[in-house]
């Protein structure tokens, strides 16, 4: 019997806090950890007669998220009111949007194996308030905090287009750079910023027949690890299960699982709720949202380089590698500065080598990023120009660039000659040393010339001799050119 063949089958609904003020629909503030149930007020308690006013800021970013992620904006859309009850819903609804979103029919790119890129189909973008908090640990019984109730939510639903947890982690990379480069998130997952939930199953191909697995949604993922490895959990859970019953998708059978890090499986919670369980109907307390065109034009005028073109870019034009310039835009504000080096006169992949191996390293120790250590531009760029210049060594250029992120306002050049790290690349002074190391060492010059097995590795012992003799200062590229005449 011929072996079956599947693949897995991924939508993703993304949950992303924008980073306004004010909550959604009242003027009550935004802050992460703070005295329980101190942000609140009768609108986001929803006291009866209190009446929600949106926040136009939160409009706006979601337009410009919608417009970055190539969605259609819808010229009319409306509020409508989900009906569901739980502890950390005081209305006992959630003001949403329904059968009008604000943006549908999008795309994202993202980066796949091979250097090369999917284009993965966005259904619906569309905003909300969130939900509070319950609390359950400490004592027999669980609180509920109501900060974060009404909160402005950016839903993102993807089509089912992603087939393995590495694209589904690789979309959420991408979507968490593209919101932080519009400045509309924070984006932060440890803060709840961006929330999860992936929807899961696997089509089997027997002979000419395909049989697909029930539908499973994987609830409130918040990191990266965790949404790659619940969806590879899931799929091969779900595969499993059709092997031993021959479960397939039908009416009602949609259900919701949660993800337990610690064992790294997914666990049955309950049945999903359909559409029409939440009782949808307009929110007759809210007008409806008109966006002209004016408005949209002014969403795309001020939309920046995205991180994937700028990525692209920085391949095609500096001649970095995919992972180097993956890495420079990973951040908006450490491309920003990237670019201000090139502009000072460095060379491009020097540039990109100081700041990525050094100024990011000491940047992640002090947790941010390599703009918000204080050195300057020009200074990176000098740095940059003494190593291709050979006045300072690479291994001199790591010492001098931790050297001015504590001494910011003092240039590598002055640092470079106080600590006695500038190379030594006279050719007279250095021949001196080389002809002293030649005559010491008899054995390594003959196995040097005998051309043997022992040549490598006797040049490069005549090398470090030189190096040694000049406590390190010589410059190699010098000494070797001095030691290739010599020698012949």
């Amino acid at each position: 019997m011929p072996e079956r063949k599947y693949r897995i089958i991924v939508g993703l609904e993304i949950h992303v806090q924008l980073c306004t003020q004010s909550k959604m629909f009242c003027p009550c503030a935004l802050e992460f950890a703070a005295q329980p149930n101190s942000l609140v007020c009768p609108v986001c308690l929803g006291m009866p007669g209190s009446l929600p006013v949106m926040n136009r800021k939160a409009v706006e970013y979601a337009v410009l998220a919608a417009t970055a992620l190539n969605c259609t904006i819808a010229r009319f859309t409306k509020w409508d009111r989900k009906s569901y009850y739980y502890p950390d819903l005081p209305k006992n609804y959630q003001i949403s949007q329904y059968d009008l979103p604000l943006g549908s029919d999008g795309f994202i790119e993202i980066p796949v194996e091979g250097a090369k890129t999917k284009k993965v189909g966005i259904i619906r973008v569309h905003l909300e308030e969130d939900a509070g908090k319950n609390l359950h640990a400490g004592g027999d019984y669980s609180r509920v905090d109501l900060n974060r109730a009404g909160t402005p939510l950016l839903e993102i639903v993807t089509a089912p287009q992603m087939n393995s947890g590495a694209e589904v982690r690789a979309l959420a990379e991408q979507l968490q750079r593209i919101v932080r480069y519009l400045g509309v998130s924070q984006a932060d997952m440890q803060k709840g910023h961006m929330r999860f939930e992936p929807n899961v199953n696997v089509v089997i191909t027997d002979h000419e027949k395909e049989y697909r697995t029930p539908i499973t949604e994987i609830k409130n993922l918040n990191s990266f690890r965790s949404l790659e490895k619940s969806v590879e959990y899931e799929a091969a859970r779900q595969l499993e299960e059709f092997r031993a019953t021959g479960r397939v998708i039908g009416g009602g059978t949609k259900t919701t699982r949660g993800w337990n890090d610690a064992r790294e499986i997914t666990v049955l919670q309950r049945e999903k709720e359909e559409a029409h369980d939440y009782r949808y109907f307009p929110d007759p307390d809210l007008v409806p949202v008109t966006i002209d065109e004016a408005w949209v034009g002014r969403a795309r005028e001020g939309m920046c380089e995205l991180p994937l073109a700028r990525q692209r870019r920085y391949v095609s034009r500096y001649g970095l590698s995919v992972y180097d310039a993956g890495v420079l835009t990973a951040d908006r504000a450490t491309a920003d500065f990237f670019e201000q080096v090139i502009d000072c006169g460095a060379e491009a992949k020097r540039a990109c080598n100081l700041i990525t191996q050094h100024y990011q390293r000491i940047a992640n120790q002090r947790c941010c990023g390599a703009a918000d250590l204080g050195v300057t531009p020009a200074h990176v760029a000098e740095l940059a120009g003494m190593v291709d210049s050979g006045l300072v060594s690479a291994s001199a250029a790591a010492e001098i660039s931790d050297m001015t992120v504590e001494e910011t306002d003092i240039s590598p050049r002055r640092i470079a000659e106080r600590e006695n790290l500038i190379q030594k690349s006279n050719e007279a002074e250095l021949a001196v040393v080389v002809e002293r190391v030649l005559s010491a060492n008899p054995g390594a010059v003959g196995d040097v010339k005998s051309a043997g097995k022992k040549s490598k590795a006797a040049r490069g012992f005549l090398v470090g001799q030189v190096m040694k003799a000049t406590e390190g200062r010589a410059n190699p590229k010098v000494v070797s050119r001095i030691l290739e005449r010599m020698l012949s």
